[in-house]
């Protein structure tokens, strides 16, 4: 399904609901990193000048739920950020919206997002300034400072126990996270995640390596997702022990 239309319908929502308020909005992640796989979201930062009100991030969500992963269309993520509060850069950059479609039950039952903290956006925000990809507004660089390395640095290692969490529910999608932070902390460079994943591969254990190869398998869509002949955590740990040596180093 083509990409353009629903970037377009993203970037009318923005301006309708925010108004004068949108500075910039910009387009990263795998579309920027290599292209769309399969299963890749669409990703979405937009920069405002005024933090959101409740009732325009009401507004966002509900639009969202009807276009996001509806009708073949793919999944949209939307993040928020108001322009003081992440320029200059401080740590932890502030948060002023989250859509994502992992929290939809929270919306569906009238859950709307508020700011909060939020440490993921110093990789975000690095793959925005490095994609430099605007939709609507100036290039990224005239509104958001540079993150530092070493806050890029603790901030996706920050996110590991989150993520080990979640490896039962959505083992895919841990699992190629979790290689690209250890391809992130190894090389200083964001790759897509099928570009980590190949990164680690070869530098795994060849016990670990069919569990990993079956995730960028997947998401590639070169297979189709299944995990009940693998068993994926003792990949996930050392990977995890490979993302605690290289933060430590």
């Amino acid at each position: 399904m083509p990409e353009r239309p629903d970037n377009d319908h993203l970037v009318q929502l923005l301006r309708t609901t925010l108004g004068d308020s949108v500075l910039g909005i910009y387009l990263h992640g795998s579309a920027t990193l290599g292209g769309l796989r399969p299963h890749s979201d669409i990703d979405v930062l937009a920069v405002v000048r005024e933090p959101t009100t409740h009732a325009q991030r009401r507004a966002l969500v509900g639009e969202l739920l009807k276009v996001s992963g509806v009708d073949g269309r793919r999944y949209i993520e939307l993040i928020v950020v108001v322009r003081d509060d992440v320029r200059p850069w401080r740590y932890p950059p502030t948060c002023d919206f989250l859509y994502g479609d992992w929290l939809r039950a929270d919306y569906e039952r009238g859950v709307i997002p508020a700011p909060e903290p939020s440490p993921d956006l110093a990789p975000l925000l690095t793959m925005v300034l490095r994609a430099d990809a605007p939709l609507h507004g100036p290039p990224p660089a005239d509104l958001l400072d540079p993150v530092p390395h070493e806050d890029l640095r603790r901030a996706i290692v920050a996110g590991v126990p989150e993520l080990m969490e979640e490896l039962d529910t959505d083992t895919r999608n841990v699992l190629l996270t979790l290689a690209r932070i250890w391809t992130t902390l190894s090389t200083g460079t964001i790759r897509s995640k099928d570009a980590a994943a190949e990164w680690a591969l070869d530098r795994l254990p060849a016990e670990h390596r069919p569990v990993l190869a079956r995730a960028r398998a997947v998401y590639l869509g070169e297979e189709a997702e299944r995990w009940d002949d693998l068993v994926p955590r003792p990949c996930a740990e050392f990977l995890t022990r490979m993302i605690t040596e290289s933060h430590s180093s």
